[in-house]
């Protein structure tokens, strides 16, 4: 017997008719090209009458309030005062924090430090081989968004009175991208920071005491055909109809949310849904920060 529209609609609830993607939307990654997958986790299937009704699967396997496997490496690079490689799935960034005496010209004489950032993408870091920025002789519009996003978020914790005229500047290099490449480099680029904030005060630049508040991290939510996401990567950024990065810290308050209403416009409640995951993101990241750190 063949059911109704009506009661499909409230046996399948959560579940969706399937649609497959292309990449057609590989260009929105201003980055360079899409990374290459080789196909699709096919998703759960059942039968409801005559219809059949796919459910949504994530391709990589993850339960859609999963983080995909986060690793924090420290001490990466001899040179710099903190260094850390930062692993989140298939994107990687290393994250060098680069110490100095002084502040800007502008800062001198203020008895305040300064802690800033700069991004990149290694050319390679991508499916495709994208230019370097240097050569062209201009540096992209994003690559500035995402500089300037990590450095106010990591001064949102600074005590620059405590740092003294001293100067730090995050290097947040990307080695492979597979998606959350700004919330990987603030996550990385804080644990970097609190080694080389350690580095200057064992010279004897920065006096002892507590010079962060909270500790920082940062992470990608969105919707897909209704699904709410936590972490997503490119295959899924690429085609979600809602995105958002949360920056907060390790207690939980806000630093920055940057939302995008890219195929579907949002309400409040699903609003609520996003941030709620991201806090389950953000506690989880922190713990594995202070692991990292101990």
């Amino acid at each position: 017997m063949l059911l109704s529209i009506e009661n499909i609609a409230r046996k399948v609830e959560t579940c969706r008719i399937f649609l497959p993607w292309h990449l057609s939307h590989a260009q929105k990654y201003s980055g360079g090209a899409a990374p290459e997958y080789k196909c699709r986790q096919k998703p759960q299937s059942s039968i409801i009458g005559n219809v059949s009704i796919e459910k949504f699967v994530r391709a990589d396997g993850r339960a859609f309030d999963q983080m995909r496997p986060l690793t924090i490496t420290r001490g990466w690079a001899k040179q710099a005062e903190g260094s850390v490689l930062i692993d989140c799935g298939n994107t990687r960034v290393l994250c060098n924090a680069s110490l100095t005496q002084g502040v800007p010209r502008w800062r001198q004489d203020s008895g305040l430090g300064w802690v800033t950032a700069e991004y990149a993408m290694l050319p390679r870091a991508t499916s495709t081989r994208s230019g370097r920025e240097s050569v062209r002789g201009k540096i992209g519009g994003r690559t500035h968004e995402i500089s300037r996003l990590i450095g106010r978020s990591l001064r949102a914790i600074v005590d620059m009175s405590a740092l003294g005229e001293n100067t730090i500047v995050l290097d947040c290099d990307v080695l492979s991208a597979d998606g959350g490449t700004r919330t990987t480099s603030i996550t990385g680029a804080y644990v970097a920071l609190v080694d080389a904030i350690k580095v200057g005060q064992e010279k004897g630049w920065i006096r002892p005491g507590k010079v962060l508040s909270d500790s920082l991290c940062a992470v990608s939510v969105g919707f897909i055909e209704g699904n709410a996401l936590l972490d997503l990567p490119y295959e899924e950024d690429s085609r979600a109809d809602v995105d958002m990065n949360i920056v907060a810290t390790g207690s939980g308050k806000f630093v920055e949310i940057q939302g995008t209403a890219e195929g579907e416009a949002f309400d409040r409640s699903q609003f609520n849904q996003l941030l709620d995951l991201a806090d389950k993101g953000i506690q989880e990241i922190s713990r594995i920060q202070t692991e990292a750190l101990s």
